[in-house]
């Protein structure tokens, strides 16, 4: 017992419990979602803490879930963890976002903000107007298949996000097939964006026009989605030689749309039996001046049901957790 302690005592070994809330947060951060709320805050109170704090939270990439999930809930889920990131929020990815109360709630914290994903989501081009002049840090967006803005969205940002060098516009198949040509969005983008090195303008009705007024407004542009653009002509070699850096997608690509995700995400009323979790109550206090033994005090636990749809075991003390590690 004694010559192990002196081994303990006289090597660089240190209990991980004790180790220093950021760099429990950095580690952490690594973790899957579902694992950083589930699992981790059960382990140690240090760990808990630790999930509680920003560096865990500097970049939220909940599309995934949020695609499989009720609105109000992604809504709160979102709102928890942004609160939690402290202001270093640095990449936020979710997906089909209905209310805009939490456009306003992302803009407001949107300080170091640089990678912003809102695919499918229920924004318009008035709400994109208020908000865009909050997102000046943001490098790259990605708008796909919201239906609701146009140009007049596009140029807001690019009038306000001087340092944006990507952008995903991609649209739906189905909802462009058969429309005429409409080069709004794409003379929007040639205007007010010129620092683009990525552009995704999937399944849009453009002209070949309007993508060359692209490439010579764009001269960092390296990487250009055309899929499904049927009426763009752009000849291999021209582009080869004038803009020997970009690379052309499209617009004669087979794919199979994703799997035609789009149909399958439309409906958020439906939960997979893939997905293990759902958020649908109040986690941890985040604003509690101390952090109470977990297992002391299990009314805290209360609000919270991350609840796993392969049962409940004994283990999880009833609330659905996985075995502690």
């Amino acid at each position: 017992m004694n010559r192990r302690l002196e081994m303990t005592e006289g090597s660089d070994f240190r209990h991980w419990d004790e180790l220093i809330p950021d760099a429990l947060g950095l580690i952490f951060s690594k973790l899957p979602l579902q694992e950083i709320l589930t699992v981790i805050p059960r382990v140690c109170k240090s760990w808990a803490k630790a999930v509680l704090g920003p560096y865990c939270w500097q970049e939220i990439d909940i599309e995934e879930w949020s695609s499989r999930c009720q609105p109000d809930n992604v809504d709160r889920m979102l709102q928890m963890l942004v609160n939690r990131s402290g202001g270093s929020l640095r990449k936020l990815c979710v997906t089909g976002l209905h209310n805009s109360n939490i456009f306003s709630f992302i803009a407001d914290h949107a300080g170091s903000l640089q990678t912003l994903r809102l695919p499918r989501s229920n924004i318009s081009d008035a709400l994109v107007e208020q908000i865009a002049g909050r997102l000046s840090a943001v490098t790259f967006l990605d708008l796909s298949y919201c239906d609701k803005i146009s140009a007049s969205s596009l140029e807001s940002i690019g009038k306000n996000c001087k340092a944006l060098v990507g952008i995903c516009r991609n649209l739906h198949p189905l909802h462009t097939a058969g429309m005429p040509l409409l080069d709004d969005e794409a003379y929007a983008i040639a205007a007010t964006m010129p620092k683009l090195e990525h552009l995704e303008m999937a399944y849009h009705p453009l002209s070949t026009k309007s993508v060359m007024t692209i490439l010579s407004s764009c001269p960092n542009l390296e990487f250009l989605d055309l899929r499904g653009c049927w009426d763009v002509r752009l000849e291999d070699k021209f582009v080869a030689e004038k803009f020997p850096k970009l690379r052309v997608l499209g617009p004669l690509v087979r794919d199979y749309y994703e799997r035609n995700e789009w149909d399958e995400c439309s409906d958020y009323s439906y939960i997979s039996d893939d997905l293990a979790w759902d958020f649908s109550a109040d986690y941890f206090d985040d604003d509690a001046e101390s952090y109470d033994d977990p297992w002391d005090d299990e009314d805290r636990l209360e609000g919270l049901e991350l609840r796993f749809y392969e049962g409940i075991d004994e283990v999880g003390g009833g609330f659905g957790w996985p075995p502690s590690p």
